[in-house]
């Protein structure tokens, strides 16, 4: 009778750091670069003081050097430094997406336009074009039309990609690659200054200047009457001295 596999509770082992730092690294002498320290070869034990005084890390950078070069300097800030530096690069990287455009030998005027059409859409998206033409039993003795075929489709996408080598034969295909070009970016054309006309300063209305516009009617008013009133009593005493009666007014 067959014994029973025995069952084992296997932990995952925790990987270790990336680099040795301070007791993992057991070699007698370490080359010592960087800011902190004076670059120079020195024991280990040495090192790992000068680290531990400077409150950072021992961090061997290069362990196939004969003596390993290390540097005295903060291990995660180090580590975070690195991805951030990865993530830079990763994010600049763009992938290069290949669509495929298949023809024939004896492919018409019609079906070579609409795949023209298609081409010229996936070079505007950024997308490499790879174009070729399948070769099946006898036709492969008209390779020079695939050839003329492929240098067609070239020409007619010129505006959006270049052809990046003449079309060549593998097997029972002729193929070549276009990639699209690169559009320069357009300047954001900067705005047409406006020379702005002087303001007129308003004049603030207050209760002194409502008082004295009302004086400057009073007087005006009084200026114009007083003509008027000399004549009148003028005229009142012509009657008098003629004793007639009182003129009314």
């Amino acid at each position: 009778m067959a014994r029973p596999r025995r069952r084992t509770n296997r932990m995952p082992q925790n990987k270790g750091p990336e680099h040795r730092i301070n007791e993992r690294i057991r070699v007698p002498e370490v080359r010592l670069v960087g800011e902190n320290v004076e670059p120079g070869i020195f024991r280990t034990s040495d090192a790992l003081k000068m680290a531990y005084r400077l409150n950072l890390d021992l961090v061997e950078i290069a362990s196939t050097a004969r003596p390993p070069v290390c540097r005295i300097i903060d291990y995660s800030k180090f580590l975070y430094e690195k991805k951030r530096k990865e993530k830079e690069i990763k994010a600049k990287t763009q992938k290069t997406v290949v669509k495929e455009i298949r023809f024939t030998p004896n492919t018409d005027d019609h079906d070579f336009e609409f795949k023209s059409k298609h081409a010229e859409r996936f070079l505007q998206e950024g997308s490499k074009v790879k174009a070729y033409v399948q070769f099946k039993g006898r036709a492969i003795v008209f390779k020079e039309r695939g050839e003329l075929l492929l240098l067609k489709f070239a020409e007619r996408l010129s505006e959006w990609g270049a052809l990046e080598q003449m079309p060549r034969l593998d097997g029972k295909r002729m193929f070549a690659f276009i990639s699209p070009k690169k559009v320069p970016k357009k300047k954001p054309e900067k705005p047409a200054k406006t020379t702005k006309r002087p303001e007129k300063p308003v004049e603030k209305i207050t209760l002194e200047s409502i008082a004295d516009e009302l004086d400057m009617e009073s007087t005006e008013s009084n200026e114009s009457q007083q003509p008027e009133e000399r004549e009148r009593r003028v005229k009142k005493k012509r009657y008098i001295k003629k004793g007639d009666k009182r003129p009314r007014d």
